[in-house]
């Protein structure tokens, strides 16, 4: 659980980050131990971010814990043994490659086991955002490897799986929020029909949401929302310049023949 917490702080510092500028900016009520507090923002695309970074989060935190031998029910990557290859050519598996699939594995019935308990649309689109999360952080694995060889020729080279940063997640899925699609629960209960007929169906990989957000400019509790009073001041930068003003004067002896 000391691993989940950290994910949990990573997940709300991404999510903060990514909304910096905006009018909602990933605030929670009453911060609780749900984290997202009691109410979380009904079923809009904000929620179906918040679903997406918190699964990813999870991953994140879990797997680094197993590779930093911190939990005693995982470790590194086993599959990753032997000899393999790439563009480059061959290498061998060494290091400690991230163990990726159990940090999903775990995310997945850690994350998705209250929405389990309900068959409602809401609980199937949080299924379908805690997932597009989950895989969003197996996508930036990396392979990184180490040369052996005389003077570093790089004829040997041995190599390792391992998580990029989390702002690459966090990137990507603030870009899956852009292009977030508007759908219906189907007749069947088990899946999505788009809303609008200008939206294309959504793949594994999009977020999904059901209702339009809420107006975050205005503090509205049973929407989940704020407001933005408080954190909307402007200060302006104060700048003195010197500037040289020339005017010209008419002589005297024409303002004289003027009042004649």
């Amino acid at each position: 659980m000391q691993s989940v917490g950290e994910g949990a702080k990573e997940w709300i510092r991404e999510c903060q980050h990514q909304f910096r500028h905006h009018r909602w900016n990933c605030s929670t009520l009453d911060r609780d131990h749900t984290v997202f507090g009691r109410v979380m923002l009904r079923s809009s695309r904000e929620a179906a971010f918040v679903y997406a970074i918190s699964s990813a989060g999870v991953v994140y935190a879990i797997t680094r814990a197993c590779s930093q031998g911190d939990l005693k029910v995982c470790s590194c990557d086993p599959l990753k043994r032997g000899r393999s290859k790439d563009e480059r050519g061959e290498f061998d598996w060494g290091g400690c490659s991230d163990n990726i699939n159990y940090g999903i594995r775990f995310a997945k019935a850690f994350v998705d086991a209250k929405e389990k308990k309900v068959k409602d649309a809401r609980a199937l689109m949080n299924l379908h955002n805690n997932r597009c999360g989950r895989m969003a952080v197996k996508r930036f694995l990396k392979l990184e490897c180490k040369c052996h060889g005389v003077s570093g020729s790089c004829t040997l080279r041995t190599c390792w799986l391992a998580m990029s940063d989390f702002r690459k997640t966090g990137d990507y899925l603030r870009k899956k929020y852009n292009g977030a699609i508007q759908v219906t629960m189907n007749q069947d209960g088990t899946g999505f029909t788009v809303a609008n007929k200008n939206f294309r169906k959504p793949t594994k990989t999009d977020l999904v949401y059901f209702e339009n957000s809420p107006d975050y400019c205005v503090m509205d509790k049973s929407a989940g929302s704020l407001g933005t009073a408080g954190r909307c001041a402007v200060r302006c930068k104060e700048c003195e310049d010197t500037v040289d003003v020339h005017t010209c004067k008419a002589p005297k002896r024409a303002e004289w023949l003027d009042q004649t």
